[in-house]
Formats: structure tokens, C-alpha cells, sequence
């Protein structure tokens, strides 16, 4: 099994201080947010290679802060993928880096695990990774308990097995505070449909939009995240994780 860290965003809402740091590498709660998400992957049993895919800018940044993890731990083996851009002018999207990423490294021999570098987790998602196998895509939901804070991701409803019915992204009008969030996990057998989804010109950016196209095609499951997950946007929700997070620093 491999896994995709999705970190060639530029963050222009947090300029200045994600014009010199790319936003994953940027700290909360003493330690850089990448490591948060790795925190989270760090259980999965047979996870074998860690692969993040970035940006031009920022590729030799997380180069280096990849062979400093390295040295303290020997846990995973990384792979910085750089997918040439320079800015939000010539970025790929996240699903251009997803489709970019396994072409370039040859991923579709094993299931792979996607999450945005940004995303923290307060508790392991181990058992995001075992439910996975068992669907040919699973998506992570969590309550983000706001209709209008539910407005920034998705409306799904699920059906009494945690099967995705219906999937809007960015819905103006959200049927509920449950929302899908940017940790999917990929069977290898799945692979191909993202191939479909870009031959077919549909839109690069924001990972939920090749859900809401690939529920229509095959199975999406859904696995509730347990504890707490953070996104952060602005230096506003930067501040906030800072200091929900100090809780759970190890």
C-alpha cells in the first residue's frame, strides 16, 4: 500500500507566511502539519512508501525536511514528487497531482492512500486503511457541526451501509454537517477511473469533485473520522489548531 500526500498548493490565503513555507511545512502545535498527517498514517500496517507531491517552489523545502525525518525516524520511506508548477496559474489541481503522481511513480500495482498535507488528526486512522480494502474507494467524513461550515466542503448522504448516494461539492445548500473530507483511500483496481475522470476534461482541482463523479461509477464507501480533524485555511484556524493540538503534542 502506498500513500499520497497532496502538498503543491500555494495557500495565497495565508500570505505572508506561505510565501517562503509551503503550508504543510508551516508548525502548529510544535511541529510541522505533514507530521501530523504522518502521526495519523504511522499504525497502517503495511503501509510501504510515503509519496508527497509538491511544487516547484517548495520541492527542495520538503526534500530536506524529509531527509531530517528520516534521520529520527526510519519508519517510512519518502518520495518528493515535483509537479513543475510555479503558481496558481500553472498548478495542476489536486487531482492533476493525483493523476501526475501515480503516472510518474508507477502506483497502480497497489492500493493507495490520498490525504491533503494540511489535514490534521487528533487519533490514528488505521482503521481507515483496513475499512478501505473493502470498498473500491472509501472516502473520510467527519461532523463538522455547522450547516454554513459545511458550505467550504460537501453535501453526502449515505445509505444504511455507509455507501455514498449522493455527493455535492461545495453545495450551497448542505442537507447535513456530515462532509467528506481530503483522506480517500483508492483500491488498486480503481485507479483507472482517474484516468477516465481527466481524459474526459472534467475539473483538476478540489479531490471531493472525483468523488461526486466516481460514486456515479462504482462504490464509495464512507469511514467515520474519530476524534479530532482540523482544517486550516486562514492564519485565523492556524491560531486555533495551534492550540487545540498542544493537547495531543507528544
Amino acid at each position: 500500500m502506498n500513500a499520497l500526500i497532496l502538498a503543491a498548493g500555494y495557500a495565497t490565503r495565508l500570505y505572508p507566511l506561505t510565501l517562503a513555507k509551503a503550508k504543510p511545512l508551516l508548525e502548529v502545535a510544535g511541529k510541522p502539519m505533514i507530521e501530523w498527517v504522518l502521526d495519523g498514517l504511522a499504525p497502517i500496517p503495511d503501509l510501504d512508501a510515503i509519496h508527497v507531491v509538491t511544487n516547484n517552489k517548495f520541492a527542495n523545502d520538503f526534500r530536506a525536511w524529509a531527509d531530517a525525518y528520516s534521520r529520527r525516524s526510519s519508519r517510512f520511506a519518502f518520495k518528493i514528487i515535483n509537479d513543475g508548477s510555479t503558481g496558481d496559474d500553472d498548478k495542476k489541481g489536486a487531482i492533476g497531482d493525483i493523476h501526475f503522481a501515480i503516472h510518474r511513480e508507477h502506483l497502480y500495482a497497489n492500493d493507495l492512500i490520498v490525504v491533503a498535507g494540511d489535514n490534521l488528526f487528533s487519533e490514528s486512522v488505521e482503521g481507515f486503511a483496513a475499512a478501505g480494502k473493502d470498498a473500491p474507494a472509501t472516502v473520510a467524513v467527519y461532523d463538522v457541526g455547522d450547516l454554513e461550515l459545511a458550505k467550504k466542503y460537501n453535501s453526502i448522504s449515505v445509505d444504511p451501509r455507509g455507501r455514498i448516494t449522493k455527493f455535492v461539492e461545495k453545495s450551497p445548500e448542505p442537507e447535513s454537517t456530515l462532509s467528506a473530507i481530503a483522506l480517500y483511500y483508492y483500491r488498486r483496481d480503481t485507479l483507472p477511473f482517474i484516468d477516465q475522470y481527466i481524459a474526459e476534461g472534467n475539473n483538476p482541482d478540489q479531490p471531493g469533485r472525483l468523488i461526486e463523479w466516481l460514486h456515479h461509477r462504482t462504490e464509495v464507501r464512507t469511514w467515520r473520522v474519530p476524534g479530532i480533524w482540523f482544517d486550516i485555511g486562514g492564519p485565523e484556524s492556524l491560531a486555533e489548531a495551534d492550540q487545540i493540538f498542544a493537547q495531543f503534542a507528544k
